[in-house]
């Protein structure tokens, strides 16, 4: 079938994306499903920084690449030995296909699944094959997702099925879109990997779409005090109007200072979204004894993050990575949306645009200027 998609052929092209248009919007021809496969008319995609981050080149990718990782989408056909979905169910993409099989997903650690970690660097799908087709040649999967797109062929395994409410009524499709990512990673930076506890102290570095997440998943945690840390004023205020206690603005020289007295000796769990190994140095310097660091950012391969070593042992300081929130799609986002539509986590909070497909490099240059939280890409 013929799809309109946002094709990104070179990553490096400068800012204002407007102007150099490094996602073209182009019409593809997309296979039908393989087996454990399944299509779906993508519905609603928002833009991630991690997005951003290949279109920049921070994170390298193959090369062309239908982009996008975070969607709600409607299942169209299903390929041969799916057994769990079925056309016109509501789905939510996880950005790391779990095959259920390895090591790590046998251990409940399905955002470190080996052969998703391998297809993800690939740019195919679980099964190691493509379903794109371009003028370019060999066009690539963006995370198994490519959600920038009116359609998609994804992996069983990348996909989630989100139930109706108790009146029978789907989620609404931009919301859906933010808990394939931003919900994902930054409530379950908290809940799954820091394991917050009601009146514990958490200061969250960075206030993207993740990092607010984070502090949406804090508040409903029960946590006090809530500190929010970023270097726009304005991520300030709006953090504030989401449950933080206290902010702190991170350009100031005493920024960890006023963070460690917010926290009474440091907060016990400092978590990092902004993807910069300062802000991780920041988070760390910030944190108490005994305490931990948690990163979910993602900064350049070639960055590097130090600690006096002796603090670890002499403070019994704990620092862990949380990659998709340390999370397993198919229990986690269900119960995440179960805690939306309770009220108790007000996700539809992070949505601050809404575009179509072809305003997509304009809406790029927004989010690298620290302008939106959240933007999705409305699909008719």
């Amino acid at each position: 079938m013929k799809v309109r998609a946002a094709l990104l052929r070179e990553m490096g092209l400068p800012a204002p994306y407007a102007e150099s248009k490094p996602l073209a919007i182009e019409t593809l021809e997309l296979d039908a499903p393989g087996a454990g496969e399944l299509l779906v008319r993508i519905r609603a995609a928002g833009l991630c920084h991690s997005d951003l981050s290949v279109i920049d080149g921070s994170r390298p990718r193959v090369m062309p690449m239908v982009l996008g990782h975070e969607a709600a989408g409607e299942v169209v056909a299903v390929g041969a030995d799916v057994q769990d979905f079925a056309p016109g169910d509501q789905v939510v993409f996880a950005f790391v296909p779990a095959c259920g099989h390895c090591a790590y997903c046998a251990e409940g650690r399905a955002a470190l699944c080996e052969p998703g970690a391998r297809a993800n660097t690939a740019g195919t799908l679980l099964s190691g094959e493509r379903r794109w087709h371009g003028d370019s040649g060999e066009t690539h999967h963006h995370l198994g997702v490519s959600a920038f797109a009116e359609a998609a062929v994804v992996s069983a395994r990348s996909a989630v099925k989100i139930p109706a409410d108790a009146a029978g009524q789907p989620l609404d499709w931009t919301v859906a879109a933010l808990f394939g990512c931003a919900v994902l990673t930054g409530v379950g930076a908290v809940v799954n990997t820091a394991r917050v506890a009601p009146g514990d102290s958490v200061a969250i570095f960075g206030l993207g779409g993740v990092g607010l997440a984070a502090l949406l998943g804090a508040a409903a945690s029960g946590a006090y005090p809530i500190v929010a840390v970023d270097v726009l004023p304005a991520k300030l205020d709006f953090a504030r109007q989401l449950g933080a206690t206290h902010t702190v603005l991170a350009t100031d020289a005493d920024a960890v200072a006023q963070i460690r007295d917010a926290c009474g000796g440091g907060a016990q769990h400092a978590i990092e979204t902004a993807g910069s190994e300062q802000a991780l140095a920041a988070a760390y310097a910030a944190t108490r004894r005994g305490g931990q660091t948690v990163t979910a950012g993602l900064p350049h391969p070639s960055r590097e993050f130090r600690v006096p070593a002796v603090s670890l042992v002499a403070e019994e300081r704990t620092v862990k990575g949380s990659y998709m929130g340390s999370a397993v799609p198919a229990r986690d986002l269900p119960r995440f949306v179960a805690l939306y539509r309770a009220g108790k986590l007000p996700v539809d909070k992070l949505l601050t645009h809404k575009l179509k497909l072809d305003e997509i490099n304009t809406a790029f240059d927004r989010l690298a200027r620290g302008e939106a939280v959240r933007q999705v890409v409305e699909f008719d």
